[in-house]
């Protein structure tokens, strides 16, 4: 759950709705303030921010304000002129419907991006680069992504199981040399989440594919990639945003593996596709020569 939702339940006494009413009012403005000072002009005591802090899972105002901000600076970016959950409107002709989907992807890659940090990135290379097996979980529509991730591993060698039944058995036969992508936009599915004790438990490492913001999944993760958060649950026209951005860093998960080892993967690769890749075509740009790659 984003910590901007959290802070709207009501949860709060009134001192302390004073404090998140603040908070939403001055938005960045609170990073150049003191404890006392926002206390001064919310008519609270300092003590009031550690509560609100504590009350919202943080050990002090200082981390709750950091995040706050991180979170704010995140939803004030890339998505200014469209919105992920209705991206086009019942007036629009179809060569508007398809500019605005092109905007969006775009949104969403970029968006995606922001949010990928290098050590995760370099720990979930290591860990799918050492595993003998790599396992992806996720509710079907999810896993229905996953297959080109499962293609492009497969033609290097590496294998991929995308565990679309019997999950629990999956999980259970796990262990240290598998690794588990799990895969839900919401950390909070109850048939995803009940796995993760289980492959802790088989000290398999799992790399999470989640929304921003602390949830159950972050919580088991070893490695956290945040999917681009701004739909709604069921409100929009379609889950658009969410699943370009899971392909997206599928892709890159990949890619980085495949970087690893660039010139044994690229061979490896060209060469299984010349015994079984009989396509021919007529088009220059697909023409293959025999020269070597670079």
């Amino acid at each position: 759950m984003l910590l901007t939702e959290k802070m709207k339940e009501n949860i709060f006494s009134p001192s302390e709705k004073a404090i998140i009413h603040y908070m939403f009012e001055q938005r960045e403005n609170i990073n150049d303030k003191t404890t006392k000072q926002i206390a001064e002009e919310t008519y609270t005591h300092p003590s009031t921010l550690i509560r609100v802090a504590k009350k919202l899972g943080y050990h002090g105002w200082i981390e709750l304000k950091n995040i706050f901000i991180e979170e704010i600076d995140y939803l004030n970016s890339h998505f200014k002129d469209i919105d992920a959950n209705y991206p086009f409107n019942e007036r629009d002709n179809v060569i508007t419907i398809a500019n605005k989907m092109a905007l969006l992807n775009q949104m969403t890659i970029s968006d995606t991006l922001s949010l990928i940090n290098n050590d995760e990135l370099q720990k979930a290379t290591d860990f799918l680069n050492q595993a003998d097996e790599i396992k992806v979980f996720s509710l079907n529509n999810n896993l229905l992504l996953c297959n080109d991730f499962k293609s492009h591993m497969g033609r290097i060698g590496r294998k991929v199981n995308l565990c679309t039944v019997d999950q629990g058995y999956e999980a259970a036969s796990c262990n240290s040399n598998t690794c588990a992508i799990v895969i839900s936009y919401t950390g909070e599915t109850s048939d995803i989440i009940s796995l993760l004790p289980m492959l802790k438990k088989r000290k398999t490492p799992i790399i999470a594919l989640t929304s921003i913001g602390d949830n159950t999944l972050t919580k088991y993760a070893d490695c956290i990639f945040r999917i681009t958060t701004r739909e709604k649950l069921y409100s929009k026209i379609g889950s658009f945003s969410s699943n370009d951005s899971i392909s997206f860093l599928l892709d890159v998960l990949y890619a980085c593996v495949f970087g690893r080892n660039y010139k044994n993967n690229l061979d490896y690769k060209i060469n299984i596709s010349k015994y079984y890749d009989h396509r021919k075509s007529s088009n220059k740009v697909m023409e293959e020569n025999n020269h070597d790659q670079n």
